[in-house]
């Protein structure tokens, strides 16, 4: 059994850093459209616009992250022999399904990710020269 939930750990991590390779990559493309803004003379607006989309995908992306990071811990719980009857391998989207909440809660994990210093930063500052550039 501790195969089956190593390979699930396995799984999951890597997906779990791959989303932290895409938030950063966000980020960039965030950083050289505001760039590239600026010298295109854009308008502020359309920059600021076009940022507060950008941190939104990221919000909205690493709210899935922390659900991965949420069934890493109980993988790792699991593999260290503290299950229970409802902690079954392979299980993410269904115990995902069993939990989920509705649009309005659904939205105010995307704020709550959205404000998180490690996502905020650099779109506020972006938001802001975007606007005075």
């Amino acid at each position: 059994m501790n195969e089956t939930w190593a390979q699930e750990w396995i799984t999951l991590q890597n997906q779990h850093e791959a989303y932290e390779r895409s938030g950063l990559l966000i980020k960039l493309v965030a950083v050289a459209l505001v760039a590239a803004g600026s010298w295109l003379s854009l308008s502020a607006p359309a920059a600021a616009a076009l940022v507060l989309v950008l941190w939104a995908q990221e919000a909205i992306m690493k709210t899935w992250q922390t659900r991965f990071g949420v069934r890493l811990l109980a993988v790792e719980a699991a593999l260290g022999g503290q299950t229970t009857s409802e902690t079954r391998p392979f299980q993410l989207h269904t115990q995902w399904q069993g939990q989920r909440a509705g649009a309005v809660t659904l939205l105010r994990e995307y704020a709550q990710s959205a404000l998180r210093p490690t996502v905020a930063f650099p779109y506020a500052v972006l938001v802001v020269l975007s606007i005075y550039l």
